[in-house]
């Protein structure tokens, strides 16, 4: 039996382990050593685990595997401080996660699927279209991969945003499951409100993320404040247009108190006027919210342009005379091809 023809082990939640160690006639305390190795020791191999008994660890060798991804191109930025990494699925599908540095904080952006449905055009991996949904365990074999990385210098993951390939909620119970054993008290034990899961806007997945009550962070994928230019860009906006959108972000706010971080890539021409802020600051009114500002990544197959500082301050300006809070973010990687898809696509291309 070869790897891709076993179960992925952190496809399980604690109490599905329980289950098969106990199926096996192991007492239960061994689901949580075998948890704790994973998830703590970051272990990727049962040879790691010499608590177990020899014959338990050539049993979990012999039904699971402890890797669905193969780290292939990895691509640094010149300031050292973003990494991206191109990873093959057992059946050759490619996905990537990037790792990027700050000052204090240790953020990956992790994907939710091989390509993604949802056509946005400034964006490579939507160009792909899309090719499957990730199950939960290989969402989050991504951020143990770089937490190995980060434990071997001393560090560890601070922030996770699901902003990588793919469209979170169209995978929705795969992303939640990573999320919750991520966030598992006996695991890595990261704190709920240390992850943000980005939505290029669908209205039923904000709307049931609101109903579970989750202290997730929400971030929105808007880039227009119009449904005429919204649609050009992003097509499910023909489907969930700004006026359902907006109401399913304000049904959220009410329901979680939570604030929301609204996205916008800032395309010289496009959307990065003063009328085209004024638009936003009307649109977002009277909301708790947070925009996030940040000149375009360019792609091959995209012939928008990042805006420039100076209008990128304008914009910024604009939205805080209508005490609407903006942050214009750093872009990070522009010199790897940090984009979202932009490794994967090539990789196909070859």
């Amino acid at each position: 039996m070869n790897d891709s023809d076993q179960a992925l082990i952190y496809d399980l939640d604690l109490e599905a382990l329980e289950k098969i160690l106990i199926d096996w006639g192991e007492p239960r305390y061994r689901a949580s050593q075998i948890w704790t190795g994973l998830y703590q020791q970051l272990w990727n191999s049962p040879q790691e685990f010499t608590s177990l008994p020899h014959a338990l660890r050539t049993r979990l060798a012999e039904t699971f595997s402890f890797s669905h991804l193969t780290a292939g191109a990895v691509k640094k930025s010149s300031d050292g401080e973003t990494t991206k990494t191109l990873f093959t699925l057992p059946d050759e599908k490619a996905i990537e996660a990037v790792m990027m540095l700050y000052d204090q904080r240790r953020t990956l952006c992790i994907s939710s699927q091989a390509g993604c449905l949802m056509g946005c055009i400034f964006c490579a991996t939507g160009a792909m279209g899309f090719q499957r949904h990730l199950s939960s365990g290989e969402i989050v074999e991504q951020v143990l991969y770089y937490a190995r990385q980060l434990r071997a210098v001393g560090e560890a993951v601070t922030n996770i945003v699901v902003m990588g390939m793919g469209e979170p909620f169209h995978n929705y119970e795969a992303v939640m499951a990573a999320i919750d054993r991520l966030n598992h008290p006996q695991g890595m034990n990261l704190g709920a409100r240390r992850f943000t899961v980005s939505t290029v806007g669908l209205v039923p997945g904000i709307r049931r993320f609101a109903a579970e009550g989750r202290q997730v962070n929400l971030a929105i994928s808007l880039h227009a404040a119009n449904n005429e230019l919204r649609s050009s860009l992003l097509p499910i906006n023909k489907k969930y247009p700004l006026s359902e959108l907006m109401t399913a972000c304000r049904e959220y706010i009410q329901a979680t108190n939570r604030r929301i971080t609204f996205e916008w890539a800032l395309i010289q021409g496009v959307n990065d006027t003063p009328r085209h802020a004024e638009e936003l600051a009307s649109l977002l009114e009277g909301m708790l919210c947070h925009v996030n500002v940040i000149p375009l990544n360019p792609t091959d197959g995209y012939s928008g342009q990042a805006t420039t500082r100076e209008r990128a301050l304008a914009f910024q300006q604009t939205l805080q005379a209508h005490e609407v809070p903006c942050t214009i973010r750093l872009r990070r990687g522009i010199d790897m091809q940090a984009g979202c898809g932009q490794l994967a696509t090539q990789a196909r291309k070859k």
